[in-house]
């Protein structure tokens, strides 16, 4: 299993029907594109999600976030969510949420 199936349909019903967001295969999983930046996504049963360099120290103070790192070089401004840290909807909407804004805080792109 490349990704967690149930952890991505939650993602799903969050963004609706969101013109913006489109979902593309990433990183062995599944990622939601906003305006064409990456927010978010799956990765085993891990959600990764890109909260920006000035959002990266408070969001990996947050429990059960650590650093992205596939490659032995950490990403910056980009987390993983261990399964806890979004067990229930609320949480995940926290950190899809994170994700989102920091994507359209970004210039669109085609």
């Amino acid at each position: 299993m490349a990704y967690d199936e149930e952890v991505a349909a939650r993602m799903r019903r969050l963004f609706g029907d969101d013109p913006r967001v489109v979902e593309k295969k990433m990183f062995g999983g599944v990622a939601f594109m906003v305006q064409g930046n990456l927010a978010c996504g799956v990765n085993r049963d891990t959600i990764i999600v890109r909260v920006g360099p000035k959002g990266f120290n408070e969001a990996i103070e947050q429990p059960h976030a650590r650093i992205f790192d596939m490659t032995g070089r950490p990403m910056k401004g980009w987390v993983l969510v261990d399964r806890p840290g979004f067990a229930d909807d609320a949480a995940l909407a926290a950190w899809v949420e994170r994700g989102v804004a920091f994507a359209r805080s970004l210039p669109a792109k085609d």
